[in-house]
């Protein structure tokens, strides 16, 4: 069995609501944003940096964007896992360790009940990656993980990039949030980097906010320009991303460097 220092949470703020302007924010009890939705249009992805944690998409084969299994670690208001299960249509699952943050987003973040190819989980993602039963089943791992302080990752060691390297297929690809104007992005890119392997490591660069998204992959093989346009060109043409402008954005991991 493989072991992984778990960095365990005591108290786990509630799940509060506000409203501006159309879009419904949750928060855990402070004005940290932990995720976003425009009431009138729930599968869109309103956050900029949430667009960006599927930039994985690039990295798939055209051909094989029709199917897939992708997991979110971190439920936020749920945007990725609606994306992925009612847009993409994959397989989904979700994992969380707050029961508030499940429950507010059923209530009021239009997230459905669990079905043949959605799973929510009351669970934590570290304990999640390490299960023997996942090893080598997920396509897109999307990793999102703060909690209400929202300062840093609450798992973010090299123990636990490997554990997310662990369960994804040979091909699948980790994209994961970080805060690329803090003193700790260079920490956790080189985690990332350590985990991965740094010729499997790709940023985008910061969002206004200061989000920098980071993509890994598994034993992925990187096409010439023209195949990652066209691919651009497909995925926005299908889902309405804005696939060519993350193009623009990202480049190979850079030890020391946003």
């Amino acid at each position: 069995r493989r072991h992984m220092a778990k960095k365990t949470q005591t108290h786990l703020a509630g799940a509060t609501i506000s409203e501006f302007d159309g879009v419904r924010y949750l928060h855990l009890g402070t004005d940290w944003v932990q995720g976003a939705m425009r009431i009138r249009s729930p599968r869109k992805l309103e956050l900029e940096y949430i667009q960006r944690m599927m930039a994985w998409l690039l990295w798939r084969p055209s051909d094989s964007l029709g199917q897939g299994h992708a997991v979110q670690l971190g439920l936020g208001a749920g945007a990725i896992t609606r994306f992925c299960h009612q847009v993409l249509r994959w397989r989904t699952t979700a994992v969380e360790i707050n029961p508030s943050v499940i429950d507010a987003n059923r209530l009021w973040f239009q997230l459905p009940a669990d079905d043949d190819r959605l799973q929510v989980l009351h669970a934590d993602a570290a304990g999640w990656v390490l299960q023997d039963a996942h090893l080598q089943t997920v396509d897109a791992l999307c990793v999102d993980l703060y909690d209400h302080d929202a300062a840093a990752p609450v798992l973010d060691d090299e123990a636990f990039y490997r554990a997310c390297r662990g369960v994804l297929a040979p091909g699948g690809l980790m994209t994961v949030n970080l805060f690329g104007r803090d003193s700790s992005f260079d920490r956790s890119a080189t985690r990332v980097a350590a985990a991965f392997g740094a010729d499997q490591v790709w940023q985008l660069a910061p969002t206004a906010e200061g989000n920098t998204v980071l993509v890994a992959g598994r034993v992925v093989a990187v096409p010439d320009r023209e195949t990652l346009t066209a691919r651009a060109e497909v995925i926005e043409a299908r889902y309405g991303l804005k696939a060519r402008k993350w193009l623009r954005l990202v480049r190979p991991y850079q030890p020391g460097g946003v």
